[in-house]
């Protein structure tokens, strides 16, 4: 982890063993910390490169029992060449406008999440989700985030993606999309997005989270290359091996 001079004790918890959302029958435990105050955006890059994530003023990392399927991974923007599928998405969605708005819920926005949760996740937990619920997950942030909107030609909202930018790249904290239009993959295609304008403005990283080989909702991570994973020797390329 790289070296950051805090202004002030910073703490560090372990929550209780749950069940694991991506693997039956796994258990799933966390370590968490808040992030506030003057050292907020500091240690958030910081934890960001070893492998940690942000959920509104918290970062954390799992420390599962027994398991490490969880690999953190983040893509090489300046050297990823998007293959046929992800060019014909680009083709496919052309007509889409992306603008930067500040990171703030509105009842749009609200209601296409819903509408996305409804179809892809029910019964999930942020299915259950209501909009005080969604305007703390996209405005409870002490760092840099902001939303992306994916507007049709119509003005019609199409997808939004929460994403927070740090020093070394932007970070893809949440996307959801019109579930009506699974022609356009646009969780895919936002991601290309993502890649594209990190390269436009320099930053050499867009992070995806998690990678779990084991999990659909999150093996398709893998097909974004060059991909680096986070192992206890650092960041190498998921084609190496990644110690777990």
């Amino acid at each position: 982890m790289d070296h950051i001079p805090l202004k002030r004790p910073h703490f560090f918890f372990t929550t209780a063993p749950l069940p694991c959302p991506y693997i039956p029958g796994r258990l799933e435990r966390k370590i968490v910390t808040e992030l506030n105050g003057p050292d907020a955006e500091v240690l958030h890059e910081a934890l960001s490169r070893a492998g940690f994530r942000r959920s509104h003023s918290i970062a954390y990392t799992p420390a599962c029992p027994g398991c490490a399927a969880c690999i953190p991974v983040r893509i090489v923007a300046a050297e990823f060449r998007p293959d046929r599928t992800m060019r014909r998405l680009r083709r496919v969605n052309a007509d889409l406008t992306a603008r930067r708005v500040p990171a703030r819920a509105t009842a749009e926005h609200y209601r296409l999440f819903s509408r996305y949760q409804e179809s892809r996740h029910s019964g999930g937990d942020m299915a259950m989700m209501g909009f005080y619920d969604y305007r703390s997950m996209v405005e409870d942030s002490p760092i840099d985030t902001f939303l992306l909107e994916f507007r049709r030609a119509d003005g019609v909202l199409a997808g939004v993606c929460l994403a927070d930018r740090m020093s070394d790249g932007l970070s893809a904290v949440y996307s959801f999309f019109d579930p009506d239009l699974p022609q356009r993959s646009l969780g895919t295609f936002m991601v290309t997005w993502l890649v594209e304008e990190s390269v436009r403005t320099g930053l050499p990283y867009v992070y995806l989270g998690y990678w779990i080989a084991e999990s659909r909702k999150m093996s398709y991570k893998s097909r974004f290359r060059p991909l680096e994973a986070f192992g206890p020797n650092g960041w190498r390329r998921l084609e190496d091996p990644v110690d777990a």
